[in-house]
C-alpha cells in the first residue's frame, strides 16, 4: 500500500464541519451538470468524511456508488453521514472500501464513471493515481476531477498579510507532498495519464454584500476557517510570527464584512477512457 501523503489540514472535527459546509456551500456550483444514469456503477475515488458522496447520492439516487478511501476513520463518519442525508433504501446502494488509488482492488473495467473530487491536490503522485483509475475505468467510461487552486483567491480590501497567509497553506501542503494550485494543471495531468476528450471548466465563486450565504458559507466557514487551521504548523515551521499570522487571518475575516468581496476558481474537468 502506498504510504499517503500527511492531510494538512488534519482530521480533526472541526475540519469534517467545514468540509461539509463547503460541500453544501458549493454543491450547485459544483454538481449541478453530474448526473449519472440509472444502473450506473460509479467508483468515488477518495471520498473522505463524505461530504460530496452525499450530493452524489442526491442527484443520481439509482446509480450503484462505490465509495473508497484510505482512511477507516473518514470512511466510519462518511457512512455516517450519507444514512443521516438518505433514505435506507438510498444509502444502501452505497458500498464502501478501504483501499489504496493506487492499488485498487477492483478488476479491469469495473466502472463506467469515476468521481474524483479534492482528492489530488492531497497526492504525491496524482499522474500515476490517474493512471490507476484508468485502469478500472470501462473504455468508453468518464472521469470528472474537481479540485481547487488557491493562486486563484483575490479579495478586497487586499492584505499583504492574508496573501501570505494563504501562500504559507500553499507551502505547507507542498513540502507535505501536495499542491494545492493543482486545478490549473488538470487539463495536461490526463492528457498524460491517457485520457481522451479532456475539457475542463473553471467554477467561479465571487462573494459579496448581495450573496451572504456565500459570504459565510464559503469565505467565512470554508476558505477562511482552511487558512486559519494550519496556523499550529505554519508557526511551528517558523513561516511566520504570531502577530503576522493574527494579521493575516484578520484580513481574510475582513474581506466577509461590509465592504468585502471575495473571489476564489475551482477547476472540473471530465474525460473519457479510450
Amino acid at each position: 500500500m502506498t504510504t499517503p501523503v500527511p492531510y494538512v489540514h488534519g482530521y480533526s472535527e472541526n475540519e469534517a464541519r467545514r468540509l461539509g459546509d463547503q460541500a453544501d456551500t458549493l454543491a450547485e456550483l459544483l454538481h449541478a451538470d453530474t448526473r449519472y444514469p440509472a444502473g450506473s456503477r460509479v467508483l468515488e475515488a477518495g471520498c473522505g468524511v463524505g461530504a460530496q458522496t452525499v450530493h452524489l447520492v442526491a442527484s443520481s439516487p439509482g446509480m450503484h456508488l462505490t465509495s473508497v478511501d484510505i482512511s477507516e476513520e473518514s470512511l466510519a463518519q462518511a457512512r455516517a453521514r450519507v444514512r443521516a442525508h438518505s433514505d435506507a433504501h438510498t444509502s444502501a446502494r452505497v458500498q464502501w472500501h478501504r483501499a489504496d488509488l493506487f492499488d485498487l482492488p477492483f478488476a479491469d473495467g469495473s466502472f463506467d464513471h469515476l468521481f474524483v473530487c479534492f482528492v489530488l491536490e492531497h497526492l504525491r503522485y496524482p499522474l500515476k493515481a490517474l493512471a490507476a483509475l484508468r485502469r478500472v475505468l470501462k473504455p468508453g467510461g468518464t472521469i470528472t476531477v474537481i479540485e481547487g487552486d488557491h493562486g486563484s483567491a483575490f479579495f478586497h480590501p487586499d492584505s499583504a498579510h492574508a496573501r501570505a497567509a494563504i501562500g504559507h497553506l500553499v507551502r505547507l501542503q507542498a513540502e507535505a507532498g501536495g499542491d494545492s494550485l493543482i486545478g490549473r494543471r488538470l487539463q495536461p495531468l490526463l492528457t498524460e495519464a491517457g485520457y481522451d476528450g479532456v475539457t475542463v471548466r473553471p467554477r467561479t465563486v465571487y462573494a459579496d454584500a448581495t450573496r451572504p450565504a456565500l459570504v459565510e458559507g464559503f469565505t467565512r466557514d470554508t476558505f477562511t476557517a482552511m487558512v486559519a487551521g494550519v496556523g499550529a504548523q505554519a508557526l511551528a515551521a517558523g513561516l511566520t510570527t504570531r502577530a503576522d499570522w493574527e494579521r493575516g487571518i484578520a484580513g481574510l475575516h475582513r474581506t466577509a464584512q461590509a465592504g468585502g468581496t471575495f473571489h476564489y476558481t475551482f477547476f472540473k474537468a471530465t474525460a473519457v477512457r479510450p
